[in-house]
């Protein structure tokens, strides 16, 4: 480990405050406390293990001592990764973002299909004078289910009158996956590319579709001179100042999941709420664990790719069986992945998944 996180490590006093906020605790074979033990008395680690952390950053939020767990868990994958011990779903995704520049391994002349598919055009980022770019996930560019984000958030800004653009194929994985897979070199490819192409067309503001994207652009990218947004950030500020309307009410209950990089990590709970508040005729409810105290849907920090050795309760399901018996209508969520992980146990019980602009975009 690097000294500065090996420095932080010694600092912790086993108070089990880490382990006591994970959500992987007690149903998986992790345990973030253990494992910072081990690491202080440099014993070897499972190297099965830590792949079940989802990066959602409750231990370092809740740890007294700032020993910031969640990036031990970084250091140790990429230990991992230098050693070529990872999970081979783990070394796919990793693979195909350095030859495709997306952990899917899609085609990079296909990154704004997403605009064809919708029949939406939005110029090239260098033909707008406004500097303003929007950011599409790799998988909002690429999954049917997914692409519907940037088809949604694009037609609401330009039927609002914004000025905006994209990179087509030119934009590239940002990384936020792939450093916490541990692969720290790839990441830093990425940040350059991706950095490089902003200073090539001028890029003044970034909205991001995805929390992930937010958090890697505007937490990990170090300072590039760039403001960058969450779409709900931008909306939520539109909505107030009367430049989005809504045509008809949305008469259905409601709940609200936030996403662990957008609201644990980046502290963005209000915005999407003022949004739904705003529609008439919805009943906004709340789960028993949320702004703060979300339960990770467990798509992060390189989940999405990890095939799980257990079969187990996932929190997913855990969620979609409150949400019934709160008397939810429909769960909606502003992330990619959490749309994607409530989507499956919620379909088996018939109640449906929305990311939050299939509602705006149905209403204005």
């Amino acid at each position: 480990m690097e000294n500065e996180t090996l420095s932080k490590v010694l600092m912790c006093m086993q108070c089990g405050m880490c382990t006591g906020g994970c959500p992987e605790a007690g149903i998986t074979p992790f345990n973030i406390r253990q494992l910072v033990r081990k690491k202080q008395l440099d014993r070897a680690l499972d190297k099965a293990i830590p792949w079940y952390c989802t990066s959602c950053g409750e231990c370092t939020l809740r740890c007294p001592r700032d020993v910031k767990p969640s990036e031990m868990i970084v250091e140790v994958r990429s230990a991992f990764v230098e050693d070529g011990q990872i999970p081979l779903s783990i070394q796919k995704a990793l693979e195909n973002t350095f030859v495709q520049k997306n952990p899917w391994g899609r085609p990079r002349s296909k990154r704004a299909a997403w605009q064809e598919e919708a029949g939406i055009e939005v110029p090239h980022i260098g033909e707008v004078e406004s500097g303003r770019l929007l950011f599409t996930c790799c998988i909002e560019a690429y999954d049917p289910r997914c692409m519907v984000i940037p088809q949604n958030v694009a037609a609401i800004l330009q039927k609002a009158g914004m000025d905006f653009g994209v990179l087509g194929v030119e934009e590239a994985c940002c990384g936020n996956e792939i450093r916490r897979m541990g692969e720290l070199g790839l990441f830093e490819e990425l940040q350059e590319e991706n950095t490089a192409t902003f200073e090539k067309y001028g890029v003044k503001e970034i909205i991001a579709l995805s929390p992930h994207c937010m958090n890697a652009l505007k937490n990990e990218y170090g300072d590039i001179g760039v403001k960058v947004f969450h779409y709900t950030e931008v909306l939520a500020k539109m909505i107030k100042e009367g430049t989005v309307n809504f045509k008809v009410p949305y008469n259905k209950k409601v709940i609200y999941h936030d996403p662990c990089f957008l609201g644990k990590q980046n502290k963005i709970f209000d915005e999407p709420r003022d949004i739904l508040r705003a529609v008439e005729g919805l009943e906004l409810l709340e789960f028993s664990a949320s702004r703060e105290n979300s339960l990770c849907c467990e798509g992060g920090g390189g989940r999405m790719f990890y095939e799980a050795e257990i079969t187990y309760t996932r929190n997913s399901e855990k969620r979609v069986l409150e949400a019934i018996k709160k008397g939810a209508e429909e769960i909606v969520t502003s992330c990619p992945f959490c749309l994607m992980n409530l989507e499956d146990p919620a379909k088996e019980r018939d109640i449906p998944v929305k990311e939050l602009s299939e509602i705006i975009a149905e209403i204005t």
